[in-house]
C-alpha cells in the first residue's frame, strides 16, 4: 500500500508545483521514480489523479478530491507526533491571540511572560479590541471570548465562569433610598456599559427580574465603568474578577447580594473550525485554563 507519509507529501508537492520532475527533486528522486511513486499511489487508490503531458501535470477532479484527504492525513499524523513528544523544547512558532481590552490587559498580558518561561520558543502576538474580530480573515490562532457564544462553526472550549455582580462606591450609596429588591434600580443612577440597559436578576425562587435601567455615564470600556463607580459615579454591573480587589479595599461594595445576575456568564476559548489545534495553541489554553481556575478560588 502506498499510502505512507513520504508518498502522500510528494503527491501534495506535485501538485503544488504541477511538475513531476522538480517536486521529486526536492525528495531526492528521479522524474522516473516520482512517475513511479505516483503510478502505485494511483493504483492503490483506483483512480487517476493527474492528467500528465510532456510540459506539465495537473489534477484531475479525483485528484482534488484525494489532495484535501491527504493534507488532513499528514495534518494528523504531524498532530500525534506533536502529541506524543509533547514537550517545552518542541511546541514552537508564532501565536496570535485575540481578547477584550480590559480583559486582556488584566487578566492575559500579566501571565504572557509566564507562559514564555515555559516555553521559549513560542512568539506571543496579542490584539485587545473591544470589538468582535473575525479570527479566520484576520488570522488569529484563537481568541478568548466572555459571556454567551454566537453560534458559529467556530471551536469553543469553556475556560471557567465568571461570575457577576452589581457593585457601588460607599459614597454613592449613602443618604440615597436603599436597595432590597431588583426594581428598586430604577430609582438609581446606574452605570452602562454599551447601552445595555436591560439588567436580569434571578431570586432564590428562581424568578427572573428584568429591570429596565438608567444613568447619565455609558461607556464602551469596562475599566472605565469600574473607574466611575469607584468616583461615586453610580451602580455598575461587573465582573467578580474585575472588582475583587477594590471590594476587599472596601472601595466598592456588593449591592443586591441575595441575587444572581442573568445571564451567567462564562469565559470561551475559540479558534477556527477544520483543523486539529497546533501543540502551542493547546498548551496556551491550557496554561491559562489554570490560571483562570486558580482565579475563581
Amino acid at each position: 500500500m502506498s499510502l505512507d507519509p513520504s508518498t502522500l507529501n510528494l503527491f501534495i508537492r506535485v501538485a503544488s508545483l504541477n511538475a513531476i520532475g522538480k517536486a521529486g527533486q526536492e525528495f531526492g528522486l528521479s522524474p522516473t521514480a516520482t512517475t513511479q511513486r505516483i503510478q502505485s499511489l494511483e493504483d492503490d487508490l483506483g483512480v487517476k489523479l493527474l492528467n500528465r503531458t510532456t510540459r506539465s501535470v495537473a489534477l484531475t477532479s479525483d485528484g482534488e478530491v484525494f489532495l484535501d484527504h491527504a493534507k488532513r492525513i499528514i495534518a494528523a499524523i504531524e498532530d500525534a507526533r506533536s502529541d506524543l513528544s509533547c514537550t517545552s523544547q518542541n511546541i514552537k512558532g508564532e501565536l496570535r491571540v485575540a481578547a477584550p481590552a480590559s480583559f486582556g490587559r488584566r487578566h492575559i498580558a500579566p501571565y504572557v511572560t509566564e507562559f514564555l518561561k515555559e516555553y521559549p520558543d513560542v512568539r506571543v502576538r496579542l490584539d485587545f479590541s473591544d470589538g468582535v474580530v473575525d479570527i479566520v480573515d484576520q488570522g488569529f490562532d484563537l481568541a478568548l471570548r466572555i459571556g454567551e457564544l454566537a453560534s458559529s462553526t467556530l471551536i469553543a472550549r469553556k475556560l471557567a465562569d465568571i461570575p457577576r455582580l452589581l457593585i457601588a462606591s460607599p459614597g454613592y450609596l449613602k443618604d440615597r433610598p436603599p436597595i432590597k429588591k431588583p426594581e428598586d434600580l430604577v430609582s438609581h443612577n446606574c452605570i452602562l456599559l454599551s447601552n445595555n440597559r436591560s439588567w436580569k436578576f434571578r431570586d432564590s425562587a428562581d424568578d427572573i427580574h428584568d429591570v429596565r435601567v438608567s444613568g447619565n455615564i455609558t461607556a464602551n470600556y469596562s475599566d472605565v465603568v469600574t473607574e466611575a463607580a469607584v468616583a461615586d459615579g453610580g451602580i455598575a454591573l461587573r465582573s467578580l474578577w474585575d472588582t475583587n480587589q477594590l471590594l476587599a479595599d472596601g472601595k466598592l461594595v456588593r449591592v443586591l447580594d441575595d441575587y444572581s445576575v442573568e445571564p451567567e456568564w462564562s469565559l470561551w476559548a475559540v479558534r477556527p473550525p477544520g483543523q486539529r489545534a497546533p501543540a502551542r495553541v493547546r498548551a496556551f489554553i491550557d496554561f491559562m485554563e489554570t490560571k483562570f481556575k486558580e482565579l475563581s478560588g
